[in-house]
């Protein structure tokens, strides 16, 4: 099949590339607090508007008729220090089975204290003179999904990436970048795939120092930093496989998702100097529709200890979802990724802005 070519082809010819590791990772916390509840195990099932992110392929199995979807995401971690915000719309088009959505994302640390103009001329603290700024990364996507035949088994999406990544006055940069997304339905049985960054994302920085700052840092026996520069983000692609049981009003969904890197060896269950690979597994109970229970386990790294030990270790999450009428409900318990124990609550909201037709 050609598209598969295509998709082959823009993943290896990308691989000659220099690029930074964890390139852009604040593209890498994830959406909706379904998929964190699940371990982030979501790339073949999620149809609602988070699929944006996730796969933009799941957008186009919601009807028309379902109109407008709406999620927000909140969490934060760290006792508050770093916040994400995730805003997503799915919007029906006339045709059939087709979809845009559109989505912000914004990861921050807001009142970070600039200390540069602490001393005065003569050597004195002028603690008036201490500024706030925050670093902030955000980023636009753009979505289209449709569906491939007359049969209806296959969904495909496109995103369009725009990033945006300001530190204070400092610094910032601007990113572009397409991801790739494929679902497929036979029986109980759904496929998934995404493929991100395809074509490689691009990252511009440029330096914003003022005059004035530049001026401070070399009298205090700074040097300028040097963050003119272009950063690269490699392909990353996610796979997934799920089945759906039923047993009464109950319903059963458990997935598998492999994600595969390509910027080099990573702690992860298979590393290499070309490709690394993680697996996450998550499970979904649904009660009637209305409860949705849920589980999950993803990022196993291998942890050193200090007497030379070594150890597998994974992040664990649980989920919760309740819907109310077309307003629904999810929350999440989870770690950050860091290993440390520190769990963060995550709470998004999913929407329905036009009831469905009777």
């Amino acid at each position: 099949m050609k598209w598969v070519q295509t998709i082959l082809w823009l993943l290896f010819s990308t691989l000659v590339l220099q690029a930074q590791k964890y390139s852009n990772e604040f593209l890498a916390i994830g959406a909706g607090a379904r998929a964190h509840g699940m371990g982030t195990a979501v790339v073949a099932t999620d149809t609602d508007p988070t699929a944006s992110y996730w796969n933009p392929a799941g957008l186009a199995w919601q009807a028309s008729v379902k109109g407008l979807q709406l999620s927000a995401m909140h969490a934060e971690w760290f006792a508050g220090i770093g916040k994400y915000d995730f805003l997503s719309l799915s919007i029906p088009t006339n045709s059939t089975n087709k979809r845009l959505g559109i989505s912000l994302i914004r990861f921050g640390i807001d009142d970070i204290a600039n200390t540069l103009f602490l001393y005065e001329e003569d050597g004195s603290v002028n603690y008036d003179n201490i500024v706030s700024f925050s670093a902030a990364d955000y980023a636009v996507l753009l979505s289209y999904a449709w569906q491939v035949g007359q049969q209806g088994h296959t969904t495909m999406g496109v995103n369009t990436k725009v990033i945006r990544r300001v530190i204070g006055t400092f610094a910032n940069a601007w990113g572009f970048g397409f991801d790739l997304g494929i679902q497929h339905r036979t029986g109980p049985w759904q496929l998934g795939a995404t493929l991100r960054d395809a074509t490689t994302t691009f990252n511009a920085w440029r330096n914003t120092l003022t005059q004035e700052e530049k001026d401070q840092l070399l009298a205090t026996g700074n040097e300028l930093p040097q963050i003119s520069a272009l950063e690269l983000t490699r392909p990353t692609l996610l796979a997934g496989v799920a089945r759906q049981w039923a047993i009464g009003q109950w319903s059963f969904q458990p997935e598998l998702n492999l994600k595969f890197t390509t910027d080099g060896r990573r702690n992860t269950l298979l590393r290499t100097n070309l490709l690394s690979m993680d697996l996450a597994l998550g499970l979904e109970a649904v009660f009637d529709e209305l409860v949705y229970l849920r589980a999950g386990i993803s990022q196993f790294q291998k942890v050193q200890q200090f007497t030379q030990n070594s150890f597998w270790a994974s992040i664990p999450s649980v989920g919760l979802g309740l819907r109310l009428g077309r307003l629904r409900i999810d929350y999440a318990f989870s770690d950050i990724g860091d290993q440390a124990g520190r769990f963060a609550h995550i709470i998004s909201l999913q929407l329905n802005l036009k009831p469905q037709a009777p």
